[in-house]
């Protein structure tokens, strides 16, 4: 197998269809109600036009939420008010439909797939189609170690890519990803602070836990430590995710990347999504206009991390949870916006005139 080089996917990654989206502003200009006053509505069916590269919209019909799952071994540190080893957790009531994200989806027509990255749990506790792409065990500890081996990074990215063709290629229109993991959002606060240049305490948040204030402290000096450790691997991605990320960010990297190279659109979800795409930025600038962000979880380095891709979140509802959740709160307001940009009617004077030109 050829070794990975992320310089292929800056000539591979195309942006969405320029052509399309001028011709979407002509189409919306004719329309009701008049341009520009759906708001983010109309903001998304522009995005829709240009990454489907249809005039009108096509309705979204075949969603599909896709959560990465792993275990960090910084949790070790009571960096979260989950204990540590306990993602399974969230695993298993996804994949019984009793999580909130696994409820929503359920309402809102989406697919649920879990990819179990680096559990810390024996294999033979979840079904085989979700443990078949594990990587390993949970992840080394960020602050003294590294998260894997060169190798177990570049697998954990392939299956990001693979998963990614698989989708496409079943048909899925729109992809929403999202994260179960314990240490996840530390791991993600060191990414993001080493790619912007700033300092641990900018990025540490509470995470979807919701820890106190002396977990937050710990959470603040694993992350001092761990950056360490990341500023001298910041030109390689693939090292920089071998030594402070973990396998779910990995594969969460490869995913975005492949995603776009098949063009289809992505909502990211939460802090470790947000590490991810920032990772995705860097290998391939063109990359983010395939991806939207669902919505702000409160996470400092989520909103630092977003602003640098220059995605703005979609929602505000003061979720945290993680889990996907504020990615598929996402999902009816980007279906509504496809209905209505599949079906607006034509204004009352395009059509006046219309029949003017008949007579």
């Amino acid at each position: 197998m050829e070794p990975l080089n992320l310089d292929d996917f800056i000539t591979r990654i195309d942006r969405p269809d320029t052509g399309a989206r001028r011709d979407a502003v002509d189409w919306r200009a004719g329309r009701s109600p008049r341009a520009e006053t759906l708001g983010k509505l109309d903001e998304l069916g522009l995005w829709l036009a240009a990454a489907q590269g249809s005039v009108p919209v096509k309705p979204v019909e075949r969603p599909k939420v896709v959560l990465f799952a792993a275990d960090h071994g910084v949790a070790a540190l009571n960096v979260s008010a989950n204990e540590p080893g306990t993602a399974v957790r969230f695993a298993r009531a996804a994949l019984a439909g009793e999580s909130p994200v696994a409820v929503l989806a359920r309402r809102f027509g989406a697919g649920l797939r879990v990819v179990d990255m680096a559990l810390d749990c024996d294999p033979a506790e979840l079904p085989e189609d979700v443990v078949k792409y594990r990587v390993r065990r949970g992840s080394g500890r960020i602050d003294v170690e590294d998260a894997l081996t060169r190798e177990q990074t570049d697998q954990a990215f392939r299956t990001g890519m693979a998963i990614a063709d698989e989708e496409a290629d079943a048909g899925t229109d729109l992809l929403v990803m999202g994260d179960l993991s314990v240490g996840g959002t530390t791991a993600a606060g060191v990414i993001v602070a080493a790619l912007c240049g700033t300092d641990a305490s900018v990025v540490t948040g509470r995470g979807g836990s919701g820890i106190d204030d002396l977990a937050w402290m710990r959470k603040c000096a694993a992350i001092r430590d761990a950056l360490r450790r990341a500023r001298p691997v910041l030109g390689d991605q693939l090292e920089l995710l071998q030594t402070v990320g973990g396998a779910d960010l990995a594969a969460m990297t490869g995913f975005l990347l492949q995603a776009a190279i098949r063009k289809t659109p992505v909502v990211i979800d939460g802090v470790v999504g947000a590490a991810a795409a920032l990772i995705g930025q860097r290998a391939a600038f063109r990359a983010p206009d395939w991806w939207v962000a669902g919505q702000d979880s409160g996470e400092p380095a989520q909103a630092k991390a977003l602003d640098r891709i220059a995605l703005e979140p979609l929602l505000d509802h003061g979720v945290t949870s993680g889990e996907g959740l504020g990615a598929v709160l996402a999902l009816p307001l980007i279906q509504a916006a496809a209905e209505l940009w599949s079906a607006l009617p034509e204004l009352p004077a395009v059509r006046d005139a219309a029949v003017d030109d008949i007579t």
